[in-house]
């Protein structure tokens, strides 16, 4: 559409709401993204290394 100003333009919009623009979460943003393999039961490990002053 050639002389409508930008502002005045038509746009349309998918009808599609579950469409994801973006992930909640990148794959780099994981353990497995930094190299790290995660264990299924973390915490019990953790409480075995918990400090003695906790």
């Amino acid at each position: 559409m050639i002389g409508i100003p930008d502002d005045e333009r038509p746009v349309e919009l998918s009808d599609d709401d579950e469409l994801d623009v973006l992930p909640d979460q990148t794959s780099d943003d994981t353990d497995t993204g930094w190299g790290e393999w995660r264990a299924s039961d973390e915490d019990a490990r953790l409480l075995e290394e918990r400090p003695p002053h906790w």
